[in-house]
């Protein structure tokens, strides 16, 4: 009897060691229920002693200062696709549905650290142990979705070091045209930026960089709130705009949008940075109180720069303002130097996705200084011939959108999310359909979204 109610056995076990887990010698232990386990391991234990580990007023600050870039400045043009009516309703369907699908990614990465008793994890980690959690058949799918995830984020940010750079040359034309009497085409000032560019990604490490980041938060703070001082002054009577515009316009809205408020790049560094992760989730959590101020902010700059400017509203409303005005002037110069200062932080992320995957082979180990310099030189030759090509501003902006931030921050947060719970979820669980919907939407912004802003490019490059 006292065997029976024992219930012991004799089987290898598994132990945890560090971040993964080492096999231990035969032992007897009792069987407890799987849930039991995982109750027993507190994963942000060890978070609360980091000497570094951020707190939440600093993980909202870093959240809304990543959010907070060029996309801000294309809201107007946004509106313009979608009409002022239209355009707040979809606003906040973006928001909260970016928001939502942020935070699936969190919950998921906290199911996991209890799962393989970890007490954080990237992205693409949360992808591959997701998919490994899963049923049998989506198990194969594990390393590919790390291989995407690492492309698709690649080209997010090497095509937003394209985007800054185009903005930059327009801010310089924008000024320099009202001096001089000969007009430059936009492509001789983004060739004329390059070698400041290659300049300021030889700067080594992201401590280094620091002092350039601060100096961009600053230049944007100020340029922001000039260029809301001169909208207002510009604005025109609600009769006078669309209410709602065509519907062939919509996906270039929603393009637009989702590359400005996605943040799905910077939500597991964050996270994982942050003394109190479970304070990032929850009602009133980091993540909600963050993404609400934004889409907010983000709604007032697209209703009123399109209440402003109307049909002439340009892909960066800072292009509307009166270029005879000094501090319009003024507003150009801010905003190109810290659009200037954030390439740096940009372009730091996609060097260090191929810098990873070369820096072991044998000839980059013998000189890695050597081919690392060189690799940064030739990335950004790269992006800024990319600029040159197509010097579009909101096609380029809502190709990035559409394409990436579609994938990355709708699609495959949802998919996650479906895999890990898989037992849980059935076909008359609210969620399945739910993140069906989330899918379908990610879908649509992609395929339509796409389709338009290359229609875009291509009818801007033919002209």
């Amino acid at each position: 009897m006292e065997k029976e109610d024992a219930k012991v056995v004799e089987m290898e076990t598994f132990l945890p060691q560090g971040n993964g887990y080492s096999t231990q010698s035969p032992s007897k232990y009792k069987i407890q229920p799987m849930d039991a386990r995982l109750e027993d391991y507190d994963p942000f234990k060890e978070r609360a002693t980091l000497p570094k580990g951020t707190t939440d007023c600093e993980t909202l600050t870093h959240l809304s200062k990543a959010a907070l870039g060029s996309g801000i400045l294309a809201m107007g043009v946004a509106f313009r696709h979608s009409g002022l009516a239209l355009g707040c309703a979809f606003m906040i369907l973006v928001g909260l549905v970016c928001t939502h699908c942020a935070y699936l990614l969190v919950a998921c990465a906290h199911e996991l650290y209890k799962r393989k008793r970890v007490s954080h994890m990237t992205f693409s980690e949360v992808s591959v142990e997701g998919f490994k959690s899963g049923p049998q058949w989506c198990r194969m799918f594990a390393e590919p979705s790390r291989i995407a995830i690492q492309v698709l984020v690649f080209i997010t940010y090497f095509g937003t070091c394209s985007v800054y750079t185009v903005i930059v040359a327009r801010n310089i034309k924008y000024v320099a045209d009202f001096y001089w009497t000969e007009e430059l085409d936009i492509r001789f000032y983004i060739l004329f930026l390059l070698p400041f560019l290659i300049l300021l990604s030889y700067i080594p490490d992201y401590k280094r960089l620091a002092p350039v980041s601060m100096l961009a938060n600053i230049c944007v703070f100020v340029g922001l709130c000039i260029t809301l001082y001169y909208i207002i002054g510009d604005l025109k009577p609600v009769s006078e705009r669309k209410m709602v515009a065509e519907y062939t316009n919509w996906p270039s809205f929603f393009s637009i949008s989702i590359f400005a408020i996605e943040t799905i790049g910077v939500v597991m560094p964050l996270e994982n940075n942050m003394k109190t992760p479970k304070h990032f989730l929850g009602l009133c959590g980091v993540l909600n109180r963050g993404m609400s101020g934004l889409t907010l902010l983000y709604m007032i700059f697209g209703f009123l720069g399109y209440l402003a400017y109307g049909d002439e509203t340009e892909g960066s409303i800072t292009l509307n303002l009166d270029k005879a005005s000094i501090p319009a002037q003024i507003v150009q110069v801010l905003i190109g130097i810290s659009l200037f200062c954030t390439f740096g932080l940009q372009f730091f992320v996609a060097l260090e996705i191929v810098w990873d995957i070369i820096k072991n082979t044998k000839r980059c180990s013998k000189r890695p200084r050597l081919y690392n310099y060189t690799l940064r030189t030739v990335l950004v030759i790269l992006a800024v011939g990319l600029a040159a090509a197509v010097p579009a501003i909101s096609p380029f902006i809502g190709l990035i959108g559409a394409f990436c931030f579609s994938l990355l921050g709708l699609v495959l947060p949802s998919i996650i999310e479906s895999v890990i719970f898989s037992e849980r979820f059935g076909f008359t669980d609210w969620r399945t359909y739910k993140n069906g919907l989330i899918i379908a939407f990610g879908l649509f912004a992609l395929i339509f979204g796409s389709k338009a802003s290359l229609e875009e490019i291509v009818a801007i490059y033919t002209n």
